[in-house]
């Protein structure tokens, strides 16, 4: 039950889905229907039963921030799914980021989707090896370090590369 309630606690003020559920709803029940609701959800975790509905999904536009609002391009796609799909996926994730933080699972130099972590890190990890002097600087099969980055923007657009020679 504690699971379901933090998993309920931790939901924002998003819309509803298609089955028009709203966090608020869910947040409001009385423990019974807590109760009930648990059951359902463990009902699917033992059968791998989702129901159909739960697959559904709403996609609205979004407009972006200071952006033309006449221009397509400046609008991103957001899905709209059950709440109650979410709820259940919100429980399952907070298990699984468990069992791998605690068993340390997962690489140190995995910082995406992680507490604490940042994919910032990586740029600071960047950083630090362009700029450390290496003891092989003058060897003849050293290679200056290569990153590619891409136009998050613009998925489409082609990554640019930058060698981080001039340290050298």
């Amino acid at each position: 039950m504690a699971e379901l309630k933090s998993s309920v606690n931790k939901s924002n003020e998003s819309a509803a889905g298609p089955d028009g559920v709203f966090y608020q709803f869910l947040r409001h029940l009385p423990e019974s229907c807590l109760h009930t609701l648990l059951k359902l959800f463990n009902n699917i975790w033992t059968t791998g039963d989702i129901p159909p509905s739960w697959r559904d999904a709403s996609v609205v536009p979004i407009p972006k921030p200071v952006k033309d609002p006449s221009n397509p391009s400046n609008y991103r796609p957001t899905a709209l799914t059950s709440c109650l799909c979410k709820t259940l996926e919100r429980m399952v994730n907070d298990r699984l980021v468990h069992v791998l933080e605690s068993r340390n699972l997962l690489s140190n130099v995995q910082c995406g989707f992680r507490k604490d972590h940042s994919t910032l890190d990586h740029l600071v990890r960047l950083e630090t090896f362009i700029k450390k002097p290496s003891p092989e600087k003058n060897s003849r099969f050293r290679r200056p370090p290569v990153s590619i980055f891409t136009d998050k923007e613009s998925t489409l657009s082609p990554p640019f590369i930058w060698t981080a020679s001039r340290y050298w």
